[in-house]
């Protein structure tokens, strides 16, 4: 019998283990409101999945740059990502203007817009030594008028190819998806074995032992900006390819979502700490609560209040159980 409960004793240690992990009951949030809306869906319980991961992706793109932001302390948060994320997919449409055969040029555009962003945010962070949350704001001004002033109106279709990529799936995963996952194994590798995501923590765990300990605090921060703003044009782009085209509104609702699913995802808001698998788990829950609230036809305000206390409460149980990775 000792031997027996001897036995049981890893599996017990690993089980606790799991549960004080806080990545965990954004999981957990997911999988019970994705069976309270398939309730009602019954046998569109499939479809309502499917959607779920596309439309998840978006926000999980954006929450892992938001992330890595946020990691390196107090203050630190990117309120460009919308418009850095409307910048980059108005530019890189209108440049490939429907033709197939600048795909590839205008993905790389995206791309460039993304960095441009990411490098002037940094630059008005350090060498203005403005606040970086004034700093990115201030900026998405800018980001937002350059984008009204390219775009005029105008919605302008993502090549074919490009759309149908975008819309489509493999092996029963949405494309979209894939890269956000891809993406995210890459953070989480970045972050678990790279000596880089070793000085993101140490950054934001204390700023002055980190510098004084050898970290190349400057570069390190200007690489987890250029990022952030790198992952909102991803975003961008890909979130225009799969709507059908661009528009001046396109990424409004991913300021906050940023945030939200990084602190709903077990990441500490006050640095030093992050979970990448609690970013796709908070993503997935965010998309689901709203599904399940319309699904039971319930208005607008009384979604908003049940979403904000089952927000509260997640990260109030994700909380109490530390910041364990």
């Amino acid at each position: 019998m000792t031997d027996k409960m001897l036995s049981l004793e890893p599996s017990a240690n690993r089980l606790s283990d799991l549960i004080r992990k806080p990545w965990l009951w954004a999981y957990i949030a997911a999988a019970l409101t994705f069976a309270a809306t398939s309730l009602v869906a019954g046998s569109a319980a499939g479809s309502l999945l499917y959607a779920a991961l596309t439309f998840a992706s978006f926000s999980a793109i954006v929450g892992i740059g938001q992330m890595l932001v946020i990691t390196m302390g107090p203050g630190n948060v990117d309120l460009s990502i919308p418009a850095s994320m409307t910048l980059a997919a108005t530019l890189a449409l209108k440049f490939m203007d429907t033709q197939t055969e600048l795909i590839l040029p205008g993905f790389l555009i995206a791309i460039g817009v993304g960095m441009g962003c990411g490098i002037l945010n940094f630059a008005l962070i350090l060498m203005l030594r403005i606040p970086p949350i004034i700093a990115t704001l201030a900026a998405s001004f800018l980001y937002q008028s350059l984008a009204i002033w390219s775009n005029r109106g105008l919605r302008i279709k993502p090549p074919e190819p490009l759309a149908e990529f975008a819309t489509g799936g493999t092996l029963g995963v949405p494309n979209v998806a894939l890269v956000g996952i891809a993406l995210a194994v890459f953070a989480y590798v970045l972050l678990e074995k790279a000596i880089a995501g070793r000085w993101i923590s140490a950054i934001g765990q204390n700023l002055r032992a980190a510098r004084l300990s050898g970290v190349p605090v400057n570069i390190v921060r200007f690489a987890v900006y250029v990022n952030s703003a790198v992952c909102a044009a991803l975003a961008g782009f890909l979130l225009a390819s799969f709507s059908g085209g661009a528009n001046l509104n396109m990424g409004t609702e991913y300021m906050l979502m940023s945030i939200a699913v990084v602190v709903i995802g077990g990441s500490s808001i006050g640095g030093g700490n992050s979970n990448v698998p609690g970013i796709w788990g908070a993503a997935l829950f965010m998309f689901l609560i709203v599904s399940m609230l319309n699904s039971y036809g319930l208005g607008a305000g009384i979604r908003l209040i049940l979403t904000g206390l089952v927000i509260v409460c997640v990260v109030a149980l994700a909380s109490r159980k530390g910041y364990n990775t």
